[in-house]
């Protein structure tokens, strides 16, 4: 047991020593980017009728009159002391205003990712139980077409249907727990459709196995047999690709967030990258990549609870 204890913290460890060369990656790239996208933020800011003292007093200010080089050390350097700059647009600390962003980001996507899971797990069991019947073939149909779909355009007929015609949620903002039903269900119809199709495939898969003939053979029960053995194997799978998903909600919620005009992270980016507010974009690649890299490491360590035959992967 004390191994065991060792082995995953040893693991845990190694995993978050990785962040270093992910975070300087992110960080590069995105300066990269921001770097070689046409247009000045300064004059974005200011405006083309900005005199040249002006715009120079504001380009020495923010550090831009410095060499790439030293704007990307410099970058770093305020990044390990937990400040992520200013916005160039606001002239407030990006911290503050992702602080204010990221709850309702953090909001909506477990929202989303409830409706799916309520949705995408009863129905892909279902489907995978009662194989080639009309309840597999309407789920399977019904999959294909909600995870086809793009998310800003299901946004769209939910305000149409939903908020216009029959007035039951609002149109947009967050002005109550309503608000949140409509672009929740925007985002998280795509994801039921992914659930639906992996978990009907994972429970295909472990009802052919040796061990549910077995089980079968010695008189076990179907609803015993499918709780207790099938189903804890067949959740593997579909756990990896619900945490690779939220990853990409939160990174992807973005013209849902601006289609329902949901003050989260999303809408934050957007205007940001309109106004080429570069501090506010990089700042947002790399709360995004952390947010990312540690659902991934929650998934591995959820492996070594749901089947304790699997091993963490360490050398010795």
């Amino acid at each position: 047991m004390a191994e065991e204890g060792s082995s995953l913290g040893r693991y845990t460890l190694l995993r978050l020593l990785l962040l270093v060369p992910t975070f300087l990656g992110v960080s590069l790239i995105s300066f990269i980017i921001m770097k070689i996208t046409p247009g000045d933020p300064v004059v974005t800011v200011l405006g083309s009728s900005a005199t040249g003292p002006t715009v120079a007093a504001l380009r020495a200010q923010l550090g831009l009159d410095q060499p790439v080089y030293t704007q990307y050390v410099l970058y770093l350097w305020r990044i390990l002391h937990g400040n992520l700059g200013n916005s160039i647009a606001q002239q407030v600390s990006v911290v503050n205003l992702i602080a204010q962003s990221l709850p309702n980001t953090l909001l909506l996507i477990s929202a989303a990712m409830v409706f799916a899971i309520a949705i995408g797990l009863p129905v892909g069991i279902l489907a995978g139980l009662r194989r080639n019947t009309v309840v597999d073939h309407s789920a399977r149909v019904g999959s294909i077409f909600a995870a086809s779909l793009p998310d800003y355009w299901v946004g769209i007929i939910l305000i149409v249907v939903f908020a216009y015609y029959l007035r039951l949620f609002p149109v947009g903002g967050n002005s109550g727990p309503t608000s949140i039903v409509l672009p929740a269900l925007a985002l998280g119809i795509g994801l039921s459709g992914i659930l639906i199709r992996l978990m009907r495939s994972s429970m295909l898969e472990e009802l052919r196995q040796n061990y549910v003939r077995t089980a079968r053979s010695k008189g076990l029960g179907e609803g015993s047999i499918v709780l207790r053995h099938v189903l804890r194997n067949a959740i593997l799978p579909v756990i990896t690709v619900m945490g690779l998903q939220l990853g990409y909600l939160l990174a992807g919620d973005f013209f849902v967030e601006y289609v329902f005009a949901w003050p989260g992270l999303g809408r934050l980016v957007v205007s940001a990258i309109f106004l080429q507010d570069y501090p506010v974009v990089q700042g947002f690649l790399l709360i995004a990549a952390s947010f990312y890299v540690g659902i991934n490491l929650v998934v591995d360590l959820l492996y070594t609870v749901i089947d304790p035959r699997i091993k963490l992967g360490l050398g010795r």
